[in-house]
């Protein structure tokens, strides 16, 4: 499957024009062997550095493209961290192009390194497990604090179908709950829209609900017992990371689900034995906040004034990544529109929430297929159940419903 994406590209109704750096995406069984050509077709041309992790470098049936320089990372401790990724750029040789081949970290290494020494490059993934091939932005970690900044999206993908079914189940079905965690962000957005007139792309919307359902229609046939449809599966996350490439923002694919991963990796105190790759930890968080979500909109609202995070709950409840959380929430989008409009809205607002699926019903899908879908599975104590969605908030000044509950009171 050959996904086009120069027609996503150009004037928009919404008012802004969306650019795409990335030209092709190829998602077929074999796609790697004709990788050359494919380089040849976008122009990518000259010196290549080609980065790897060592455990994908050893995979068995993948083949090494030709490089002028290989780069093999340790897997073992590498993470998104911006200090880790800035130590590699000596090592990559004056390169005319940066090629990665593995998963979500080794392509934020080479999006970063793109992005710093102004590089174009080329992703050929090997696991369907995370969304962000496709996009211009990462999250990385920079003095402890997960922080989404911009990088360079690939020219090109070359997603290997015969590399990626191979992959670990686990992995597989933890892409499947990252996908499906766009019932809570789209509402996220949606209602950020309803309620402060946030920008809102009916386009950019629509692709993110195509890739819900391409996902949502494999989740089904995986509950039923058949087998992955892993091109629609892998497709779904190339449109999903397509989405962050238009925006130049994670607003249709992250919303308050995806800051249960965030709280995972930063782990404050009371975190620390927190655990699980990103989709698992995600897929907790979706179930979590529709369970909370359906809840609010069942109950009637009350308005209240804007206050300021409390100093000594940031620092109660951060510890020593606090300082990082007061310049974040600096700006509190809180503050910038009347929490009236949210009881205002509320009618509209509920027929948003009920646009994700109960809580049960994920629940039930996600244990039929695998998936992890408890706060125990990822290692947090279910007693924190209660502040989990308030202390996550933090984390990132981005409106959500979640969010909302601080300038919210509720008649029983």
């Amino acid at each position: 499957m050959l996904l086009d994406c120069t027609a996503y590209s150009g004037p928009c109704a919404c008012g802004r024009e969306h650019k795409l750096v990335t030209e092709k995406v190829i998602v077929e069984y074999g796609a790697i062997k004709d990788f050359d050509r494919y380089m040849a077709e976008c122009g990518l041309t000259g010196r290549r550095t080609v980065i790897y992790d060592s455990n994908t470098y050893k995979l068995p049936g993948l083949p090494h493209i030709a490089a002028t320089k290989e780069i093999v990372m340790q897997a073992e401790g590498l993470h998104s961290e911006k200090g880790m990724i800035e130590a590699i750029f000596p090592r990559l040789d004056d390169p005319d192009v940066l090629v990665a081949v593995g998963s979500g970290t080794i392509m934020d290494f080479a999006r970063y390194s793109a992005f710093q020494l102004g590089l174009p490059f080329a992703a050929i993934p090997t696991l369907a497990s995370a969304d962000g091939y496709t996009a211009n932005i990462c999250s990385v970690m920079i003095d402890g604090q997960k922080k989404s900044i911009p990088m360079n999206a690939p020219v090109l993908v070359v997603a290997d179908l015969n590399i990626i079914s191979a992959a670990p189940r686990f992995l597989t079905i933890s892409g499947v709950a990252d996908i499906l965690s766009k019932y809570v962000s789209l509402a996220d957005w949606r209602i950020a829209h309803l309620v402060s007139g946030e920008y809102y792309c009916p386009r950019v919307a629509a692709m993110a609900e195509k890739a819900l359902e391409m996902m949502a229609r494999c989740a089904e046939d995986m509950r039923r017992g058949e087998e992955p449809d892993f091109e629609a599966m892998t497709m779904a996350h190339m449109i999903s990371g397509l989405t962050m490439q238009m925006l130049s923002n994670s607003r249709a694919a992250s919303g308050a689900e995806h800051l249960i991963a965030h709280l995972v990796e930063m782990k404050p105190p009371r975190f620390e034995g927190a655990r699980g790759v990103h989709g698992e930890c995600v897929g907790v968080g979706t179930i979590l906040c529709a369970e909370e979500y359906h809840a609010m909109a069942a109950k009637k609202p009350r308005a209240k004034p804007f206050v300021p995070l409390n100093p000594a709950w940031v620092r109660e409840k951060f510890g020593p990544l606090a300082d990082g959380i007061f310049k974040e929430n600096e700006h509190d989008v809180l503050a910038s529109f009347d929490s009236r409009n949210i009881v205002d809205c509320w009618a509209q607002l509920v027929d948003i929430i009920y646009t994700i699926p109960p809580a049960e019903e994920l629940t039930a899908l996600f244990e039929a297929i695998g998936a992890k879908r408890t706060l125990a599975d990822i290692g947090i104590d279910p007693a924190l159940k209660p502040e989990v969605l308030e202390i996550s908030a933090a984390i990132r000044n981005r409106l959500t419903f979640a969010r909302m509950r601080r300038v919210l009171d509720f008649e029983d």
